[in-house]
């Protein structure tokens, strides 16, 4: 049975355009919000961040406690495979696109980064973000979702 939420759909199909790795990271990096995926027991998880895209890598700030931040830590080179996924789709018309990025990520060490990214990239959370996360993208997918 349908569910009606009361928003108006857009009428007719839609079609679906591979974007090319450059513009799906032009369109990656015009965001500041997406989601990490990555293996915590075995098991997917996700968790919804905000990032910045720093010369073609992701960055992303986490804290102590953080399982993201225990993976990276315990990862040797080259780090723990993850997917970084980030979209803008319009709730009514369903037209938009969608980018994920697989890669390596690992913790940055360097104190002049942290620095860095702290001023660049600020919580959501109260919780103290004092370590940071760079992914380096091997694969970048997207597609934008356009009226047939």
């Amino acid at each position: 049975m349908p569910h009606d939420h009361g928003l108006p759909t857009a009428a007719g199909p839609r079609r679906s355009i591979e974007l090319d790795s450059a513009e799906a990271l032009r369109l990656l990096g015009s965001v500041s919000f997406g989601r990490i995926v990555f293996t915590q027991h075995a098991l997917p998880t996700i968790r919804p961040v905000n990032h910045v895209l720093d010369g073609g890598d992701i960055v992303i700030r986490t804290h102590d406690g953080a399982a993201l931040t225990s993976r990276t830590r315990q990862s040797g080179s080259p780090g723990v495979v993850v997917a970084y996924e980030a979209d803008v789709i319009d709730p009514l018309t369903h037209l938009g696109w969608s980018v994920v990025v697989t890669g390596y990520a690992h913790l940055v060490t360097d104190a002049d980064e942290l620095a860095r990214y702290a001023t660049l990239l600020h919580p959501w959370s109260q919780q103290m973000m004092n370590y940071a996360v760079r992914i380096r993208p091997d694969l970048v997918t997207g597609v934008r979702l356009a009226a047939a």
